[in-house]
């Protein structure tokens, strides 16, 4: 099929039922993005499916459009389950999966650490049609015996580079074990690892692979710039570019307390901004993302675990303060912004010794980004926000020493060519349930 005549396709052409298509065109969801249109209708007959697909693609659609009509034409008791690496991504899902299917009768339940454990065995004794859960909580919920997967009938793996990455291959494999040996399994990633390969050669039935979007692949629609800036300029920098731009801006750290000192600043700046990482409870993650969505806060500054999944329209500028240990995640991102028909910008600072990890990214995505040069930059605040430790330091009386967290690497001055060989992103799990990924990843992010 040409390109021209996929761009016209619409959801009533993929086999979707009349209750569910009524409702889906009540949602104003008219014409399936590539992803979509290819994985519907093989989702629907059955198949198992590998989906090779960038963040932002509308793979949730993908799989959950699917999953809930074959859920409700089963003529026995049937269930379906999709894991995630994030609770973040887990309360997304449920979002789409509620708004599409609610009307229907569906009945969801979200398995994620930080939430009430009460109200998740609640939900489950309700009998959910679809589990969404992280795999550590739900390795938790199975040894509590709060709940069996001898039902499940279909189960999505979503993001599962991203769930291999940070430690969850062992619960993962427990779990698959425990489902039945009948069923349809789905899996998207964004990349195509051997742990990807593995996962489908073992547990997948001649799985149909649909690659849109293949990795390394960055939006067309994002404008992409760079700054060779010293490490104590960056925060100048900073100001000089939210004064000089408008719309909302999405900032990434490479750490948890980078992240806590960037909010600091940037509120400093006399901006609106919160902040999300894994040292934020549940209710202060989603409050910040739900303020960055209505307009409350201008900037939320983040680590890496909001650069896949989150769906934040409107996002006019990323700006990337550190760069990330994985060349991948530039491009998840940068993807924040740009979105569907839009247009966004992104923005990188790269201190004079990381030139090597600029040229890593580069050769992931083929295509040089510009270096502009540095502009007149003002002066340093002296009403700049205290440092993370000195504001620790103000908390405690008597002879408290903070403990300084270890940093991934240091700035050894204007040292050339870069670190010699790719970081290797460490562990990035939401530290939830019973060996729920690497420690490193609660330290960092």
């Amino acid at each position: 099929m040409t390109q021209n005549a996929q761009a016209q396709a619409r959801f009533s052409d993929l086999g979707i039922a009349p209750k569910l298509l009524d409702n889906l065109e009540r949602l104003k969801y008219i014409n399936p993005t590539p992803i979509q249109h290819q994985c519907i209708p093989q989702a629907l007959q059955g198949k198992d499916i590998v989906g090779i697909a960038q963040t932002g693609t509308g793979k949730t659609m993908a799989f959950g459009i699917p999953m809930i009509q074959l859920l409700s034409q089963m003529a026995g008791p049937g269930q379906g389950l999709i894991l995630l690496p994030t609770r973040e991504l887990a309360l997304q899902v449920d979002e789409v999966l509620q708004r599409v299917g609610r009307p229907l009768g569906l009945r969801t339940a979200v398995l994620i650490g930080g939430a009430s454990a009460y109200q998740q065995r609640q939900m489950l004794a309700r009998g959910p049609h679809i589990i969404v859960s992280t795999p550590g909580r739900l390795v938790d919920h199975l040894e509590q015996r709060n709940l069996t997967l001898n039902r499940m009938k279909i189960v999505v793996l979503d993001e599962a580079d991203r769930m291999f990455d940070i430690g969850f291959m062992p619960q993962i494999k427990q779990i698959l074990s425990q489902v039945p040996a009948d069923r349809q399994t789905l899996m998207f990633s964004a990349t195509m690892p051997r742990a990807i390969a593995e996962i489908a050669s073992r547990y997948m039935k001649i799985p149909l692979r649909i690659e849109v979007a293949p990795a390394g692949t960055s939006s067309k629609n994002v404008e992409q710039e760079l700054f060779i800036v010293n490490k104590d300029a960056k925060t100048q920098l900073l100001d000089k570019i939210l004064a000089d731009t408008n719309g909302s801006v999405l900032i990434f750290s490479r750490t948890k307390h980078g992240a806590k000192r960037i909010n600091m600043n940037v509120r400093a700046m006399g901006h609106t901004a919160a902040e999300i990482h894994s040292n934020r409870s549940l209710a202060q993650r989603k409050e910040a993302l739900e303020g960055f969505k209505r307009g409350k806060y201008r900037v939320l500054v983040a680590t890496d675990i909001a650069s896949r999944g989150i769906d934040v329209t409107g996002i006019s500028l990323v700006i990337n303060y550190d760069l990330p240990d994985n060349s991948e995640d530039y491009v998840h991102r940068i993807g924040r912004t740009g979105r569907a028909d839009s247009f966004g910008k992104a923005i990188s600072f790269a201190s004079p010794d990381e030139r090597g990890d600029v040229k890593q990214i580069e050769r992931l995505i083929k295509k040089t980004i510009p270096v502009i040069a540095l502009p007149e930059l003002p002066p340093r605040r002296a009403n700049s926000a205290p440092s993370f430790f000195k504001e620790q330091e103000q908390r405690h009386s008597g002879n408290f020493a903070p403990r300084r967290p270890a940093h991934s690497r240091g700035y050894g001055g204007n040292r050339q060519g870069g670190y010699g060989g790719h970081r290797q992103g460490g562990g990035q799990s939401e530290g939830q349930g019973n060996g729920g990924g690497n420690r490193n990843f609660r330290r960092r992010y």
